[in-house]
């Protein structure tokens, strides 16, 4: 039997005053009644358009709002039959959202629509929990002194199932290092692959920290601009060994690099002796058909490294990443490890490893999919439909940010400047480009976070937004 909408919250009704969106008012309403039993497993809810009805809002809010307590397992949606309560078993107990103080000592929330930073309200705490207490009473020696010097034997299992899965490397557990972030990774492939005083190529526009990792250990940075099908290719004659590229999707300008230019790259490094070093920092979330192959998994030569993480697509805060090492190159980067004195906490690494090979971290993937390509295409039509006279954006269908290009009069400085004091994330795509040929109107632009916040959050910032905007002008 089907509820009505005050058989399901009898005394909920909208505050349309209070700074919490009224999506996540529904949301909270439901979490509560489904916690407490007041709906129990396989309740039905009401129709999405007779609780708009009740309530006096939009169909389209109260559509976000099962959304997401599908996406966070409170609820399940079948065709034809609506939306039911699932068992309290399969709820994933999401933590409220907080404020908190620049006095507390605690960390602060990201600012709204920061790119790159992942929905944590969404992470299974539950189902994580169970496997952390498994753990401590079946092996908890494993949380502190069953790790090996390269990573937990279970994990690099498991790291190398998912690469095969996902990315189509074919890789043996023994060619995965497990290391405590992706950008310690990239510090022990530039330590172990571009020789002191050796030219490292990366991408312009591209990711800051590369280029200082790239200087720090003394080694030269040579810019490699971009056109529609990905970064350029150096010549083999060029000085250039190492080159550090974003090949399934480009940050921070999004889109994939095509199929000749990474067979182009592919031969350069087998002409030059050089390596490519392949950062797939969030190629997980690709929202048309499934992610796109790792330019590792086509390189029949061994020339290519790849750098993945959890931080994006799990956790930013288990701060664990991984190399996946040539056959030919497991024991200098191995090497590199060492003398770098790299090495990932043992204590998440157990729990991780168990985490996915009992599919929960799939579970939770594909949750995370459906709801940050809800938020994409959202991002994207918002852009699209309320922010045409400001500039133009690209959908590239993939990705956790998307950038705003702007018109010509519009400083992309002046704006984020602006929009931080206000409280949204957004950051200048000018400060992603080195090299003054690609300076000027092509990277005057907005880089904005798609993931972070949901729909109704992501409208209300970018009403900040606009204001800031039209304020700079």
């Amino acid at each position: 039997m089907v509820e009505t909408p005050r058989d399901i919250l009898p005394s909920f009704m909208p505050d349309r005053t209070s700074p919490t969106p009224i999506f996540e008012q529904i949301c909270a309403a439901f979490r509560e009644r489904i916690r407490s039993g007041a709906l129990r497993e396989r309740a039905r809810l009401p129709a999405t358009r007779a609780l708009a009805q009740d309530l006096g809002i939009a169909r389209a809010t109260v559509v976000t709002s099962y959304d997401q307590l599908v996406a966070e397992g409170y609820l399940a949606a079948r065709r034809g039959s609506g939306y039911s309560v699932c068992a309290m078993g399969d709820v994933e107990l999401t933590p409220p959202r907080t404020s908190v103080s620049a006095g507390d000592g605690r960390e602060r929330p990201a600012m709204l629509l920061a790119a790159g930073q992942p929905d944590m309200r969404l992470f299974p705490h539950r189902a994580w929990a169970k496997c952390v207490a498994r753990l401590c009473r079946t092996r908890p020696e494993d949380m502190l002194i069953g790790c090996g010097r390269f990573g937990h034997s279970e994990l690099r299992q498991a790291i190398a199932a998912h690469v095969r899965d996902w990315r189509g490397i074919d890789a043996r557990p023994e060619q995965v290092l497990v290391t405590s972030g992706a950008t310690e990774a990239l510090d022990i492939c530039l330590h172990a692959l571009a020789a002191p005083g050796s030219t490292v190529g990366v991408e312009d526009p591209g990711y800051p920290l590369i280029r200082l990792f790239a200087e720090r250990q003394g080694r030269r940075v040579r810019d490699l601009s971009l056109d529609s099908q990905g970064a350029e290719v150096p010549d083999p004659g060029e000085e250039t060994g190492v080159v550090v590229l974003t090949p399934s999707h480009q940050f921070p300008l999004g889109g994939a690099m095509s199929a000749g230019r990474r067979q182009a790259f592919v031969l350069w490094a087998a002409q030059r002796q050089g390596w490519i070093i392949e950062d797939d920092y969030d190629s997980e979330f690709r929202y048309a058909g499934r992610p796109i192959p790792a330019m590792a998994s086509v390189d029949g030569l061994g020339r290519t490294v790849y750098i993945g993480s959890f931080s994006k697509i799990f956790s930013n805060s288990l701060r664990l990443g991984y190399v996946v090492a040539p056959e030919g190159q497991v024991a200098a980067l191995s090497q590199a490890m060492r003398l770098r004195g790299a090495r990932a906490s043992a204590m998440p690494q157990a729990a991780l490893a168990e985490f996915m090979l009992r599919g929960e971290f799939y579970r939770h993937l594909r949750r995370v999919r459906r709801l940050y390509a809800e938020r994409h295409r959202h991002l994207i039509e918002h852009l699209r439909t309320e922010f045409a006279d400001i500039g133009h954006v690209v959908d590239h269908q993939a990705g956790m940010q998307v950038v705003l290009h702007l018109a010509p009069h519009l400083s992309d400085v002046r704006i984020t400047k602006a929009a931080r004091q206000a409280g949204i994330g957004v950051e200048a795509l000018s400060e992603f480009c080195r090299s003054a040929l690609v300076r000027g109107e092509a990277s005057n632009g907005l880089v904005l976070g798609a993931c972070l916040n949901d729909p109704e959050e992501q409208k209300a910032a970018l009403a900040r937004l606009r204001a800031v905007i039209s304020s700079t002008e």
